[in-house]
């Protein structure tokens, strides 16, 4: 095999070696330099001997995200609480960008994969998401086949047990997501409260004031969240700009202060109710993930 016929091979599997490293990290610019450094390590390595490039390669981004994984999760200074994955942002006027773009797993899977320890995440995403049989998993978390299962075992029950499930109607959850804003706009508190389950969860990742050090906060019920949320449309005033977007498989907003992103909000709904809420506000991974500004 050529140069030229190796890279178009390399090419032709980059979206899924994407999915996989997005998946196991919940970071776009990390998934991608996992992607970029498994190819350098296949065009250092004699590609003659590789059997099975995508299996050689899904193996090879599996292994660097989980040491990435590791090394953040083993860091001292990582910030307390729940961290949330980078949103994957398309607009709700562009379906076919959407289905290019938009990545298929929903924001409450992601956050909940981002509780679990690494070996198990691996495991779950390599098996329950991409049909990665357990003896190909074993040998990249060093167990055998049986702990490979084992691991994603566990993982499942913790996914079962706690992401919330997206309704499937589009329409139904831009309605209540529009429903939310006119709310928070309005300073209507009761409306608020009709649109949120009443065990709804709101995660937040944002600066505790500005140049501080970012905040993971978790906020739980129905009559905290609308506060919180009356509070925070206050507090932005006439200033901000909303825009409506799909986020993941989701409903979602950006607002804009000035010509700058501000925060990114993804909904999850079940049963009509707004379920989740996550909103991401970190100045430095907001603009890691090159959003258009309000004037593009």
């Amino acid at each position: 095999m050529d140069e030229k016929e190796l890279a178009a091979q390399f090419e032709s599997l980059r979206p899924h070696l994407r999915s996989v490293a997005y998946r196991m990290l919940g970071s776009v610019s990390e998934a991608d330099d996992a992607v970029q450094e498994a190819w350098f390590r296949l065009h250092r390595a004699d590609a003659a001997e590789v059997e099975n490039l995508k299996a050689w390669l899904t193996t090879v981004v599996a292994r660097l995200s989980l040491d990435v994984l590791r090394t953040r999760q083993g860091r001292p200074d990582a910030p307390t609480g729940t961290r949330l994955p980078d949103p994957i942002v398309g607009t709700e006027d562009s379906p076919e960008a959407d289905l290019l773009h938009l990545d298929s797993i929903g924001m409450a899977l992601l956050v909940v994969l981002e509780t679990l320890p690494a070996a198990e995440r691996l495991a779950f995403v390599l098996h329950d998401l991409f049909a990665v049989p357990f003896e190909d998993i074993a040998p990249i978390v060093q167990r055998t086949p049986t702990a490979a299962r084992q691991l994603a075992s566990r993982a499942r029950k913790r996914v079962q047990d706690t992401a919330k499930p997206q309704d499937p109607d589009l329409s139904q959850q831009r309605a209540a997501v529009d429903a939310f804003l006119a709310a928070s706009r309005n300073g209507d508190f009761g409306a608020l409260m009709a649109v949120l389950d009443p065990q709804v969860v709101l995660y937040s990742e944002r600066p505790a004031q500005i140049g501080a050090s970012i905040r993971q906060v978790t906020v739980r019920g129905a009559e905290t969240v609308a506060k919180q949320s009356l509070f925070f449309s206050r507090q932005l005033g006439g200033e901000r700009v909303v825009r409506v977007v799909r986020v993941n498989r989701g409903p979602g907003i950006v607002t804009y202060l000035g010509n700058e992103v501000y925060s990114v909000m993804a909904f999850t709904l079940t049963g009509g109710k707004i379920a989740e809420i996550h909103v991401l506000a970190d100045p430095a991974r907001l603009k890691r993930l090159a959003l258009p500004a309000l004037r593009d």
